[in-house]
């Protein structure tokens, strides 16, 4: 797959500061602030864009002023130019325009408005984390020691974005964009409903989901083990009861343990471990996935809030507005 990963998302919210704050605490790492306006120093809070990376895929978020939450643009990093061409030839199949600007090209998605950025960029090199020892029935690995995870003295901080999930007007349409146009492989799909889609290894970098309007789900971030999870939102929720959102739990599909919190701008923001992987697109079997309980394999059900976000009549009211 010339396609390896998701560079970096941008997304709009109406508060910007007090949502940075947020995705510093998460453990997203602050690379730098930027005015808007160029030489004009912003309005605090308002029009600064701030930038974020992680440990292993460098910048990879960026926040800025926006009317209403939504997401801004998406980008995917690709070997070399030729792989650039051979998109362009792609979308033009399917009718839609494509600019080239050296090394990366643009498009955008009509089901939804949403900018796709593809560029050559370098593979995200991750060093192995070392697998902790666990005491199981008739296997004592960790005799007379107490478990590392219970010692770990550092905040988490996540290694990748992982993968996005944002709602279309239409699903079909926003899905074809992604595969027959950028590339994109289907891991598993509920049709007309929602889709699993692939630029790496990983079982899913975008999920396309049927919606009354287009908006941003959640974004999700990989840190090292189910401790990890624990610890990242156990860390978030201290004084802050109200991000909590569902979890801890197993997903069915794509098999990672995840734990979703919420954002100030009312955007889900996932840590996840143990995903599912596919080295081989001729191993793996897309599924057709239906109910609820596709959802989880184990943990709490998922709130109605998840499932339909709360301001989401909100969102549709003022779809046309936001600029």
């Amino acid at each position: 797959m010339s396609l390896h990963r998701l560079t970096e998302i941008v997304i709009g919210v109406p508060n910007v500061a007090e949502t940075a704050d947020y995705y510093t605490q998460f453990g997203l790492t602050p690379a730098d602030v930027t005015s808007t306006y160029g030489e004009q120093a912003p309005a605090p809070g308002t029009d600064a864009e701030h930038r974020f990376a992680t440990v292993d895929g460098g910048r990879q978020l960026r926040v800025r002023h926006s009317r209403q939450r939504r997401l801004l643009s998406l980008g995917v990093g690709v070997d070399d130019p030729d792989d650039l061409d051979r998109i362009a030839t792609s979308l033009a199949g399917i009718d839609i325009e494509a600019r080239r600007d050296g090394d990366r090209l643009a498009a955008v998605d009509p089901a939804t408005g949403l900018q796709v950025a593809v560029s050559v960029a370098s593979r995200i090199q991750q060093a192995a984390t070392p697998t902790p020892p666990y005491n199981a029935p008739g296997d004592m690995e960790r005799p007379g020691v107490r478990a590392p995870a219970i010692l770990r003295p550092d905040p988490v901080r996540p290694r990748k974005l992982g993968h996005v999930v944002f709602g279309s007007t239409d699903q079909a349409a926003t899905q074809r964009f992604f595969t027959e146009g950028l590339g994109f492989k289907v891991s598993d799909e509920a049709p007309g409903l929602a889709s699993f889609l692939r630029c790496s290894t990983d079982h899913h970098n975008v999920l396309v989901q049927q919606a009354p309007v287009g908006f941003l789900h959640h974004t999700s971030w990989e840190v090292d083990d189910v401790d990890e999870v624990g610890r990242g939102a156990t860390a978030m929720l201290e004084g802050h009861p109200e991000r909590h959102t569902w979890g801890l739990g197993r997903h069915y599909i794509g098999s990672n343990f995840f734990w979703y919190l919420r954002d100030p701008a009312g955007n889900f923001s996932e840590y996840y471990s143990d995903i599912d992987c596919i080295p081989d697109d001729q191993i793996w079997e897309p599924g057709v996935v239906a109910g609820e309980k596709s959802l989880y394999s184990w943990g709490p059900p998922p709130p109605p809030s998840f499932l339909q976000p709360d301001d989401l009549a909100e969102l549709m009211t003022g779809a046309h507005d936001d600029a």
